[in-house]
């Protein structure tokens, strides 16, 4: 089945990820709207969480108001939305090839088709590297996307209940929750973690014990992004709350009883969370000819566009030369951000004959947020350098990268309402998803 027939400009937009849904909802005003263009955006799922906050869905801390469903969203901004996943391509015939969607039962709901093409954006973010690791995929749960956060979320609570109210009440050993790899995920979860478990505490779960958490890092510090005071601040306040750090521990096999380290130790967990490393998923290595790195990212050059002239790629499924720097361009928010931006001038430039515009990526430092107990973090600025902050000031920043991404998918007028209706909300609804 083929859709977008029409005589407009298509332009098809794969991954409703920061970056995605914000060029999607810019491009869809800018040249949906006027029929200048036909704006497409795909994406497996059917609604839209900001990647950073996926650790407060898998700790069920967050409001479900966060959410954007992306069919109203596309009504509002003049782009159209199709639910489906991209298993390949073919670039001579500029067209897109979507796997069928299917129910939880196997029935299938929505047929295989393809979407043709005049201008195509890969934005399909990343998942993560299991390094070929023996028992990860099997054991391990991750935090890719929404749904793994809600699966998370689902088999933590279960799992509190069987351990301190259920069959395992007995014993006296306590939960246990075991997270690979100490970059911002894995210590954001962590701190996360923690706050839920005192919280079930208060509603009188938990009476006799505590969950058990355990980072395993390979490296010896956490937080590589972070200056080492930064991040020796981080580690004592984690260590403060009780959670047990594993630094320059390699994870040699996973089981279901729980970790193998290189050094022979074993440790116990219940659950056990992969936050070390990404990749682009594996189906891109191979897609018609687009040059791609070790990591299956599609290579671009300064103004995002791969090797066939037609097709662009941003986020973190875009290895992008860091200008000035060694590498490329980081996995970051704010980088996706940044890059959706520039692809929007680009696309329209495109339709007027201009030329592409290049994209520049402006670090302004790395935040780490550790729930209610201290957000820490530097900021990059000419006339300051790198500044170090924490504590509320470093809250308000962090919680003001989110708010760009809001106005950029919202618009100001609406953030502030769902700012503001989110405020009331906290008074009334539990801290925490219990379902």
């Amino acid at each position: 089945m083929a859709e977008n027939n029409n005589e407009k400009h298509k332009i098809v937009i794969v991954g409703g990820g920061a970056a995605g849904l914000e060029l999607a909802t810019s491009l869809g005003s800018k040249l949906g709207k006027k029929g200048l263009a036909e704006v497409t955006l795909i994406d497996a799922a059917s609604t839209h969480i900001w990647k950073p906050l996926l650790h407060e869905v898998a700790a069920g801390t967050l409001d479900e108001s966060e959410q954007v469903e992306y069919l109203p969203q596309g009504h509002r901004n003049h782009f159209r939305f199709r639910l489906g996943k991209m298993e390949g391509l073919d670039r001579q015939k500029k067209q897109i090839f979507v796997s069928p969607t299917l129910s939880d039962s196997g029935e299938e709901l929505i047929p295989g088709r393809t979407f043709s093409y005049d201008t195509l954006v890969m934005s399909v973010g990343s998942v993560s590297n299991t390094f070929n690791i023996k028992g990860v995929a099997e054991h391990c749960l991750f935090l890719d996307v929404t749904a793994q956060a809600f699966k998370f979320q689902k088999q933590l609570f279960e799992s509190y209940l069987k351990s301190y109210i259920g069959k395992d009440s007995a014993n006296v050993k306590p939960l246990s929750i075991a997270i690979v790899g100490a970059g911002a995920t894995g210590v954001e979860l962590a701190a996360q973690l923690h706050e839920v478990t005192n919280v079930l505490a208060i509603y009188g779960l938990n009476e006799k014990s505590t969950v058990k958490l355990t980072i395993i890092e390979a490296a010896t510090q956490l937080l590589p992004a972070l200056p080492i005071k930064l991040a020796a601040a981080t580690q004592q306040q984690l260590i403060d709350l009780g959670v047990d750090l594993k630094m320059g521990r390699r994870v040699i096999e996973i089981t279901k009883e729980g970790i193998t380290t290189h050094d022979g130790e074993f440790i116990e967990a219940d659950l056990k969370v992969w936050a070390a490393g990404i990749k682009a998923p594996d189906w891109m290595k191979n897609l018609d000819g687009l040059e791609t790195n070790h990591i299956n990212q599609l290579v671009v050059d300064s103004t995002l566009k791969t090797n066939d002239d037609d097709i662009f790629a941003m986020g973190d499924c875009a290895a992008c030369v860091w200008q000035g720097h060694t590498g490329n361009v980081p996995p970051r928010a704010q980088a996706a951000h940044q890059q959706a931006s520039v692809l929007c001038k680009s696309i329209i430039n495109r339709l007027k004959g201009r030329h592409l515009v290049n994209f520049v990526y402006y670090d302004y430092g790395s935040l780490v947020s550790l729930g209610k107990y201290t957000t820490v973090g530097n900021l990059m600025g000419n006339l300051m350098g790198t500044v170090s902050i924490g504590g509320f000031i470093a809250k308000v920043v962090y919680l003001s990268l989110y708010k760009m991404h809001q106005v950029a998918i919202h618009g100001y007028f609406r953030t502030a309402m769902l700012t503001l209706s989110n405020a009331f909300r906290r008074g009334v609804y539990t801290k925490i998803k219990m379902h």
